[in-house]
């Protein structure tokens, strides 16, 4: 990209394509440059040269009018006295949510500079997911930094460089931005590791004769024969960049001079039929090395980068890429989200399948939700950044791009978050394998889920690579937690409310709850009774303040009445004393009941009765599978479980994990610590290194269960626990 240092250099970047708004922009170029009157940058020149080149660059990726405006606006609400509010008036709500968005967070006081960056980073990230134009503004404002780095303290230069590395640089390549991606890295990489980078520029000038004179001899032959071929194509040759040679020198252990892709030549041809015609021309001509081929036209990247790359072995037995695409990929590969921009009478028109391109932004939203921490947030970010990615098939051919490394769990997630929090195992190729089994490109991924699985183990967290994972494991927890304190605190406040000799459906009404929680502080009854559950607020708290006008006037008939005879009060403990209970058939006294082995169902459960020959009435979870199918459905009745129990009841469980000593004996000590029998146990590992075991254990309902299936989930190395029917 050029570097001209003039507003008529942005003029004539955008009469072509923004006729219509040149006026506008004027005016926008008129308050920029009144606000940063006297300002002055570090290296003496006008503040003002700055926005304009910003702008310039904004330009070139073709960006709208609104965009343009904001670019060369984007520092005087920070740097000058301008307010959003004045911006808004003049050039409009737009313009002025966009240069907000871009404006770093100065004005409030953070601990230290490294969490200012954070949260300065995180609210780019936000608002780029809502508009991309705010990130595309961005990567050209710190562009124009990184150019114009020289007259700053070398720690600060190393500073910048290293964040424009570390985040700047991966976002433009996510973009698929490439034009701006290679210029951001060779400049960070010079201010970082200047001798390295010298040298190896060094060694590119040394060669650079041999170089052009080898790279003529590949144009002239392969354009010889695709004339023969009558095949109009473009063909070009380039060095690699330096950032990008020296990391495969560091990743691949490598000297310079063993760089197979050093030179790449590129042919651009008119249509996808002429790509792959190409493609069998080059491997006509010269031999392609194995494993060297990669079609990006079938498969495009996450950037919509399209291309067939192939590394073939050409004169003298030097290896050398060919990267072979159509005009419109070309464009793509240069420009990237920005090329996907159509404009019509100044409005933004964004491609049908543009949303569906940038949805990995729109996960940042999700881990804002889940991630308080500013720097955790940008770690996050930075994981998924940095990944390479992998493409791997469901069993109906679909393909799904996934980071390098990615395991089963990272792809269940991306299908579906009810499809990842029921995942019990995996299979792929065919074959089942562990859940932190490597993915590699072409596998074909199958999901094992189960509607009895309890959701996810808290060790997924540590074998998901993915932050989206990550971020819906974590979401899954706060939710259940939040669920479980609910439903604790409920109890625990009926409880404290029948202890004051009341019943609790007296007081638990829509309006009274309502009430006692506005009184507490909090928006609605669930708020009160999670607060309860993870003991915000005492539940005998709650319970005096809501029946305090009731038990002032029973207080009152309490003085006027006799001491109560202790007779009549054990009496009166006997009548309110439940008896134990088990299940009731609705409208039938005296019948047999007895529990079904097939499903085994526990007080908590969804139940149903099955009048039996002679054996009196079955009863079944309400999706047992043997009641679902049976044909005689006039024999199904409506039974329920009575308020209280003091039985036990038989349960199977399946549990699994990574077969390692003592795994076994570890699940049933967190068992034995929740004060539950283990009737039977039984274990067994297969060749996937998986340990499968089962456990038949008494309960006493089912949230006495979840208790235990928490408690083995805890289990180090634990991937699922299941209840099993018969």
């Amino acid at each position: 990209m050029s570097n001209p240092m003039s507003f008529e250099a942005l003029l004539d970047k955008i009469k072509d394509y923004q006729a219509n708004d040149i006026e506008r922009i004027k005016l926008a170029y008129e308050e920029a440059a009144q606000a940063h009157e006297g300002q002055k940058r570090i290296s003496g020149e006008d503040y003002i040269v700055h926005p304009v080149e910003v702008a310039i660059i904004t330009a070139e990726l073709k960006l709208d009018a609104e965009a343009i405006m904001a670019a060369l606006l984007h520092d005087v609400v920070e740097d000058t006295p301008t307010t959003l509010e004045d911006i808004e008036k003049k050039f409009g709500k737009e313009v002025a949510i966009l240069v907000d968005s871009v404006t770093k967070l100065s004005k409030i006081k953070f601990r230290s500079k490294e969490e200012q960056q954070a949260e300065n980073l995180r609210k780019m990230l936000l608002a780029m997911a809502k508009d991309i134009r705010v990130l595309l503004i961005k990567l050209a404002d710190r562009l124009n930094n990184i150019r114009t780095l020289k007259p700053l303290p070398p720690e600060k230069q190393k500073r910048i460089a290293r964040e424009t590395l570390e985040i700047f640089a991966p976002l433009a390549h996510r973009l698929g931005i490439s034009t701006i991606k290679w210029e951001l890295e060779d400049i960070s990489f010079r201010y970082l590791e200047p001798s390295q980078y010298y040298k190896i520029v060094n060694l590119m000038t040394q060669k650079r004769k041999d170089r052009e004179n080898f790279i003529e001899t590949i144009k002239s032959d392969l354009k010889s024969r695709l004339e023969q071929m009558e095949i109009e194509a473009d063909i070009s040759g380039r060095p690699k960049h330096i950032y990008s040679i020296h990391r495969k020198m560091v990743n691949q252990n490598k000297r310079f001079d063993e760089i197979y892709d050093l030179l790449a030549v590129r042919v651009i041809v008119d249509n996808i039929k002429d790509c792959y015609a190409v493609l069998g021309v080059v491997h006509t001509i010269w031999k392609p090395m194995p494993g060297r081929f990669k079609d990006y036209i079938a498969m495009p990247k996450v950037n919509m980068y399209q291309s067939l790359h192939t590394t073939v072995v050409g004169p003298q037995g030097k290896p050398f890429e060919i990267q072979i695409r159509t005009w419109d990929m070309h464009h793509t590969a240069e420009f990237g989200i920005a090329a996907h921009w159509a404009y019509k009478e100044n409005k933004k028109i964004q491609s049908s399948n543009l949303e569906q391109k940038i949805a990995w932004f729109k996960e940042l939203l999700d881990l804002q939700q889940d991630l308080s921490d500013a720097n955790e947030f940008v770690e996050n970010i930075k994981l998924d950044l940095y990944a390479d990615d992998v493409f791997v098939f469901t069993p109906k051919g679909d393909v799904f791009e996934l980071p390098v490394g990615s395991v089963p769990i990272d792809f269940a997630y991306r299908v579906h978050t009810d499809v990842g929090n029921a995942t019990v195992g995996a299979k792929v190729n065919g074959r089942i394998v562990p859940l932190d089994y490597r993915l590699k490109t072409g596998d074909i991924i199958e999901i094992l889920t189960s509607k009895q699985s309890f959701g996810p183990s808290r060790d997924w967290l540590k074998i998901a690579q993915s932050s989206q994972a990550k971020a819906k494991i974590r979401q899954w927890y706060k939710k259940q937690k939040r669920d479980e304190n609910i439903h604790k605190g409920k109890e625990l406040l009926e409880k404290e409310i029948k202890k004051l000799g009341f019943e609790p459906g007296q007081f638990l009404t829509s309006q009274q709850l309502a009430d006692i929680s506005r009184k507490f502080n909090f928006a609605t009854d669930q708020d009160l009774f999670a607060a309860i559950g993870y003991n915000g607020i005492s539940a005998q708290q709650v319970a005096m303040r809501l029946t305090e006008k009731q038990r002032h006037e029973q207080a009152k008939e309490d003085s006027i009445t006799a001491i109560v005879d202790n007779s009549k009060s054990q009496a009166m403990f006997k009548k309110r004393k439940k008896q134990p209970h088990g299940v009731r058939v609705k409208g039938v006294d005296n019948l047999l009941v007895r529990f079904s082995k097939c499903c085994s169902p526990v007080p908590g459960d969804d139940i149903i009765g099955y009048i039996t020959k002679g054996r009196g009435v079955s009863v079944h979870r309400t999706d047992c599978a043997n009641v679902k199918n049976d044909e005689h459905q006039e024999r199904i009745i409506p039974v329920e479980w009575e308020s209280e129990t003091e039985s036990s009841y038989t349960v199977d469980l399946e549990i699994i994990g990574l077969d390692r000593p003592m795994i076994l004996n570890e699940v049933m000590q967190a068992v034995s610590e929740t004060k539950t029998d283990i009737n039977a146990a039984s274990g067994k590992g297969d060749r996937n290194k998986r340990a499968i075991m089962h456990l038949t254990i008494s309960i006493r309902n089912v949230e006495h269960l979840r208790t235990i299936v928490e408690r083995i989930k805890k289990v180090r190395d634990v991937y699922s626990v299941r209840r099993v029917m018969q």
